[in-house]
């Protein structure tokens, strides 16, 4: 006889048990709920249907289901299968059940005893799995289940250092995994690890970190560890590691500085760099063979170990990486973590599901796993658990690794809820932290009106976001077919005007955003193409080009909102026009320090940009009417534009910005003198030159202030 029985829990006393078979239905066989192996109760059929060639068998027990205990399901002739009891979390009263909030999941290590907890309230049974090396064999420790599904153990010895997993059976079925908790990691997220983190209290100079009275002072600075320390043209030891970026005293085969030396050199305030958490798709003990960026999360709370020395001994990365912090923050620059929250690379394979299925991903209408984020399975932020885990991670960082703030990829994908939370959460622990991250309308799964979206941004005024208004209209479109003002396209001029002013002030277009510390001002970042690849879709000279790429990054400065520069931008990088070249390798990604040093005036041109910028003292909250009564626009000939400023910050009065987007010569006779400010006819800080005419080359920007009468 061939047949198919499966079982499932509807309710909190409802059974459903389906049965293909070739026999049409039992003949007044019993269907018996088996608990723990030990009871036997006999289940009540209330409603028996046919569909497909299946038999349904909708059933009623008396004894309540409770979680934590194991069930089968016996019908004679059929053998015996589990009761699933996976579709628990979509119960309306799980989560007030179930939903735990103490601060001491994962492993906590004591000199002299280790506590282990980990929430897994469908399971029937964990076992904690604990060896001392990776060469030992587990041991195994049954662990106690305590209220809300948490599944705790103490073991009375001490286990620094010690690798563990755990087994976690859940409906009948065993899974071996780690912990979604683990602070340590041996290579390619094989065990989690017991850290003594009282042993690596390195000093992370946060003391020594100025502090911004307005996010508009923040000059952010993207990269990739590997990328921007890997390339063969520099003297950096450690190339594509976390100490690679803590060396000092490096530079480039032509003298000039690289890494950190280099990063101090143009002056920003942030680095922005791309995931550092422990990811999947590379393997950590064969960097050199796999290449990612790292948007496909492993483990939240450990550092990705393919930028370590060692991947196998878990305190490797977590030392090399606060080495790398504590050398960052004695530069005085701030580390803001690339975050991604919405989606993993594999949920069928991924340890939440493993610890408690059917509960950390959003589902369709259709009950389908959501791929809003066309890169993986979206996580379910408006559960509690989730929205726990997320805080937890994201405070987990700042104070163990001084993390500074946050940029979370594809933030539309949070509910608004979580992210108000998060942000609240990051405040509390440093002020001046800035959270922001890519607001696109992406999340369909998501009611409209709660996703964390720039088209909700007035929900959310303190998180920044991403302004593509900005990079279309200064730049062009994101594949280069179109070219943008700065670019010379003057049919832009007015979409210029508004995107200067943070996309904040009603003019040609909606605003965009409640407040301009919303806006990042951006031209490039890790994905897409770079601005020189879309400048050259344009069939530009490379002089051209570069005259451009100057011209966007000193107006990125200027404009109203937060200053954002991929690495590379500055002295035109390409990628061999390639948009997504997330796994493509260090050909196509690497920060080239041989086209630096043939480029090193450009880097020398930001720098002063940099300089100028962190001169301007914004000392008060700028708001949507203050930017609409402080800046005057004057139209030029041949679509040029002369922009006129009361004040620029707190410190600089009469301030006129002129810029030439053609191709072409330009002469302009102003209304009285002005002196050179900052950048004048491609000049660094000439403050000295007094003039009331001013020839402009192509695609160039100015910056004077007018004399004091």
């Amino acid at each position: 006889m061939n047949s198919f029985v499966s079982a499932k829990l509807y309710e909190n006393n409802i059974i459903k048990v389906m049965i293909f078979s070739e026999l049409e239905k039992l003949e007044n066989e019993p269907i018996l709920l088996i608990i723990n192996n030990e009871q036997f109760v006999k289940l009540n059929i209330i409603k028996c249907s046919y569909l497909n060639g299946n038999v349904i068998y909708e059933c009623h027990t008396d004894v309540k289901i409770k979680l934590g205990n194991s069930y089968y399901i016996s019908i004679k002739d059929f053998g015996t299968v589990p009761l699933n009891v996976n579709d628990c979390t979509e119960f309306k009263d799980f989560d007030d059940k179930y939903a735990y909030f103490g601060d001491d999941l994962g492993a906590t290590y004591f000199k002299d005893h280790t506590e282990f907890r980990i929430w897994a309230p469908l399971a029937s049974k964990v076992v904690l799995l604990l060896r001392k090396t990776l060469d030992d064999k587990f041991e195994s420790f049954v662990m106690d289940r305590l209220e809300k599904g948490v599944y705790f153990i103490s073991i009375p010895k001490d286990c620094d250092g010690y690798f563990y997993r755990y087994k976690i059976t859940n409906s009948g079925l065993t899974f071996i995994t780690t912990d979604p908790y683990g602070k340590g990691s041996s290579a390619n997220g094989k065990d989690s690890a017991v850290i003594n983190f009282d042993k690596i209290n390195i000093n992370l100079n946060n003391d020594l970190l100025p502090y911004l009275d307005s996010e508009l002072e923040a000059i952010i600075y993207e990269l990739h560890i590997r990328d921007f320390t890997i390339d063969n043209n520099t003297n950096i030891t450690h190339k594509g590691k976390y100490l690679g970026l803590a060396e000092e005293n490096r530079r480039t085969k032509g003298g000039n500085p690289a890494g950190l030396d280099y990063l101090k050199m143009l002056g920003i305030t942030h680095v922005q760099i791309l995931p550092m958490y422990d990811y999947k798709t590379v393997d950590e003990l064969n960097p050199d063979k796999s290449y990612n960026w790292g948007y496909d999360p492993q483990q939240y709370f450990t550092p990705e170990g393919s930028y370590s020395t060692s991947p196998n001994d878990p305190y490797s990365r977590i030392i090399e990486l606060k080495t790398m912090v504590s050398a960052l923050h004695k530069a005085g620059i701030k580390v803001n973590m690339d975050v991604v929250f919405n989606h993993v690379y594999d949920y069928h394979n991924n340890v939440f599901d493993k610890v408690v299925p059917n509960y950390y991903f959003r589902k369709t209408k259709n009950g389908r796993i959501s791929n809003d984020s066309f890169c993986g399975d979206d996580l379910d932020t408006k559960r509690p658990m989730v929205r726990k885990m997320i805080i937890d991670a994201l405070t987990f960082w700042m104070k163990e690794y001084g993390i500074d703030g946050y940029r979370f990829d594809l933030l539309g994908l949070m509910d608004i809820e979580t992210a108000t939370q998060a942000y609240n959460a990051i405040k509390s622990i440093k002020s001046d932290a800035m959270v922001y991250g890519e607001g696109w309308d992406m999340a369909h799964s998501l009611d409209s009106n709660e996703r964390t979206s720039y088209l909700n941004a007035s929900k959310v005024k303190g998180i920044g976001f991403f302004n593509d208004s900005f990079r279309d209209i200064v730049k062009g479109n994101n594949n280069g077919t179109t070219k943008g003002y700065m670019a010379g396209n003057i049919d832009y001029l007015e979409g210029f005007k508004f995107v200067f002013m943070g996309s904040v002030v009603d003019y040609c277009f909606c605003k965009k955003f409640d407040n301009v510390y919303q806006s990042l001002n951006y031209v490039e970042c890790h994905d897409n193409y770079t601005l020189f690849d879309c400048l050259k879709k344009n069939n530009k000279n490379e002089q051209e080009i570069l005259r451009i790429i100057k011209a966007i990054n000193l107006i990125i400065s200027v404009s109203y909102g937060i200053s954002f520069y991929h690495a590379g931008q500055e002295i035109g990088l390409s990628k061999k026009n390639e948009d997504n070249t997330y796994n493509m390798g260090d050909s196509y990604n690497k920060f080239d320090y041989e086209m630096l040093d043939k480029r090193y005036d450009m880097a020398l041109y930001l720098s002063s940009i940099i300089k100028f910028k962190k001169t301007i003292k914004y000392n008060k909250r700028i708001t949507s009417k203050y930017i609409a009564n402080n800046v005057f626009f004057v139209n030029l000939d041949n679509g040029g534009l002369m922009i006129k400023l009361k004040e620029l910050g707190e410190n600089y009065k009469n301030i006129i910005i002129v810029i030439n987007p053609t191709s072409n010569n330009l002469r302009i006779e102003l209304d009285s003198y002005y002196s050179g400010l900052v950048l004048y006819a491609g000049m660094i800080e000439n403050s000295s030159l007094v003039v009331k005419t001013v020839f402009m080359n192509p695609y160039e920007v100015n910056i004077l202030a007018k004399l004091e009468d």
